[in-house]
């Protein structure tokens, strides 16, 4: 964790209200990787529960910005990560049958 977060500079973020630097790709990493541990373990209600409070985060990021196109710009790429996701563990189910 301390590798992790020692790139980031967390009190000049907090003033300047910037994005951390790849945070997004750990953000889809982390996202896609519980999702795939949830659906092999059957807890399709813990997928539920991580695209609405994904939903609860981004809310006042969205509604702030006023930004149509972002918004669907986010939405389309929560739902195809969670879709690649998704159809990545039912294939690892699948073939993990014939193994």
């Amino acid at each position: 964790m301390k590798t992790i977060f020692s790139k980031w500079n967390i009190s000049k973020l907090t003033k300047d209200n910037e994005s951390l630097k790849d945070a997004g790709n750990y953000i889809g990493v982390l996202e896609r990787l519980l999702v795939f541990v949830f659906v092999v373990l059957g807890h399709w209600e813990a997928v539920g529960f991580l695209i609405t409070a994904k939903s609860v985060f981004r809310f006042g990021d969205l509604t702030a910005s006023k930004e149509r196109k972002l918004t669907e710009y986010i939405l389309i790429g929560t739902l195809i990560s969670f879709g690649i996701a998704i159809i990545t563990s039912l294939l690892y189910l699948t073939l993990k049958n014939y193994v």
